[in-house]
């Protein structure tokens, strides 16, 4: 390519276009000056070893990837879309990479060299965000135990889309392929166009909740606010007009909460893990008042632990504990799926992230009372009435395992003892444990307190994780891990603590999710009831140098 070409195209371009902004350059298929390939290659050896920036060159044969417009601007546009991910394009310098790189082309070699690897490393830390996330969980998680992953997506395809001119594409390679993801990823895109509509008046606090069969002017503005989260056809107006502030009822009387609005209101209360009553209470109405942008940043902490959890989802069989949603899944080896509701713990005893494998059940389970409950809860009982421990079938062990007198005990100074319940209907494992290898003691089980899986706020343990239809559960774990063993037949036996090796581990992982997609593909918001969302969505809005 003579010195004259570049200047003859512009010519050439700009007679064809008034409007063009900038110069075209040289195509993909034309080698880059000695010159450029000189200052490149000392470039990507001062790029440093955390993206993979090397071999992106040596994909190409070390010819410059961004010297075109419409590559610079493919790139980009791919950039800004990173926002439907709850990422931020600015962390990817995509506002600045246009005038950049008119700037570079006025410039020399070393110039246009150095903008192209800014512009390749760009586009690997946004393929790093997406396929790994951006935040590294321990960070933010301090019982994340699993180290990160390797990048799951495959470099040449990547250098290939680029090639094409297709970065979108190259994103897409990234990006996480499950369907929970994806839904995720179509809620933020529509929560924050509803950012950009006008306001709707909040739904105000009363003494007595809004019940079906009333009519009163709060109605009205309940039907705004349902507008607002899905339910247009409460209101007649002109949609473009959305979210249509000051519109009538669609028929009837718009003061009037008539079976319409009632079924909206469950509707709603589903979505956001509420009890399905039709009513219109406090928890419902600081749901239905919540603001556009607090959903917006739920959605975008959600997306990112969806991209941590992303190697987990892929493996078959799993099991996994949603604790924020209070369900435990299990994708059985023949991609059956079987869930239940669980109990998890409470604000001040919280279920910690884990990720393990169920090794062994545990039939008729005697209880060793763990040092906290031990402490907290049953000390200050025994103290008042040390019968209680007779009442409750408590004994009393030394640390070698020899069971002790109660009557003989300082139980203001306990020394070291232990208390452990033995198995019967009113222990509080009841009749099976699954048990996986962890740090902090924690086993999913069986509970004589089987009314608390009717509620639907289920943060009620001391930490470890109450299953609803545990035996079923266990049954299914010993078939498809290939035991001979059938757990009625374990449990009639009335042999106390008796273990039960699965024969094929299976894998076990509990997760904190505040927002995610249930089975009809809606996405459901929860209560940040272990208050993790805060500290994430921080990390997660800090820029990336």
């Amino acid at each position: 390519m003579n010195d004259n070409q570049p200047l003859r195209r512009w010519a050439i371009g700009a007679a064809l276009c008034l409007t063009l902004t900038y110069p075209l350059m040289a195509t993909a298929s034309e080698p880059a000056s000695e010159a450029l390939q000189q200052a490149l290659t000392q470039r990507i050896q001062q790029s440093g070893e955390a993206l993979p920036v090397e071999s992106f060159y040596q994909l190409r044969d070390g010819q410059p990837a961004w010297q075109a417009i419409n590559r610079v601007e493919a790139l980009v546009s791919a950039l800004n879309s990173l926002v439907d991910d709850g990422l931020t394009p600015s962390d990817y310098q995509a506002a600045s990479l246009l005038d950049d790189f008119q700037l570079s082309q006025q410039l020399d070699a070393q110039a246009k060299a150095s903008f192209d690897v800014r512009a390749t490393r760009s586009l690997l830390l946004a393929l790093d965000h997406l396929s790994l996330g951006k935040v590294n969980p321990k960070d933010v998680e301090p019982n994340w135990d699993l180290p990160r992953p390797e990048r799951s997506y495959a470099l040449p395809r990547v250098v290939q889309a680029v090639e094409e001119g297709d970065v979108h594409q190259a994103l897409a390679f990234a990006r996480p392929a499950s369907p929970e993801y994806a839904q995720l990823r179509e809620a933020l895109t529509h929560y924050r166009r509803l950012a950009e509509q006008g306001s709707v008046p909040y739904l105000p606090g009363r003494e007595e909740s809004l019940r079906p069969g009333d009519i009163d002017d709060d109605v009205q503005t309940l039907r705004q606010r349902l507008t607002l989260w899905g339910e247009p056809h409460l209101l007649a107006a002109d949609s473009s007009a959305y979210p249509m502030i000051g519109a009538q009822s669609a028929g009837g009387d718009h003061r009037a909460f008539d079976s319409e609005v009632e079924r909206a209101v469950m509707r709603f209360q589903r979505r956001h893990q509420l009890q399905e009553d039709g009513v219109v209470g406090e928890r419902t109405r600081l749901a239905l008042n919540m603001p556009v942008t607090a959903r917006i940043d739920q959605l975008r902490v959600n997306l990112e632990r969806a991209r941590w959890i992303r190697p987990i989802q892929q493996s078959e069989p799993r099991v996994w504990v949603d604790i924020a949603g209070y369900r435990l899944h299990y994708v059985r080896p023949n991609g059956q799926h079987w869930d239940t509701r669980v109990v998890v713990g409470t604000p001040s005893r919280e279920t910690p992230i884990i990720h393990s494998s169920i090794s062994h059940l545990t039939v008729n389970p005697s209880w060793t009372i763990p040092p906290t409950i031990m402490r907290e809860d049953v000390l200050p009982r025994v103290r008042q009435d040390v019968d209680y421990l007779t009442r409750q079938n408590i004994q009393v062990v030394s640390l070698a395992g020899e069971t002790l007198d109660a009557q003989t005990i300082d139980w203001q100074r306990p020394g070291g003892v232990m208390l452990r319940q033995v198995s019967g209907s009113s222990n509080p494992l009841g009749r099976v444990v699954v048990r996986f290898p962890n740090n902090d003691m924690i086993y999913l089980h069986d509970t004589p307190a089987r009314g608390l899986f009717q509620r639907d706020q289920r943060a009620l343990s001391s930490g470890c994780v109450r299953v609803e239809g545990v035996t079923e559960f266990a049954q299914l774990l010993l078939q498809d891990s290939g035991s001979r063993y059938q757990l009625s037949s374990l449990i009639n036996s009335g042999r106390s603590d008796r273990n039960v090796s699965l024969p094929t581990r299976i894998p076990v992982a509990l997760h904190y999710l505040t927002a995610w997609p249930n089975s009809q593909g809606e996405v459901v918001f929860r209560e940040d009831v272990y208050r993790r969302d805060a500290a994430l969505l921080a990390a997660l809005s800090t820029g990336t140098a």
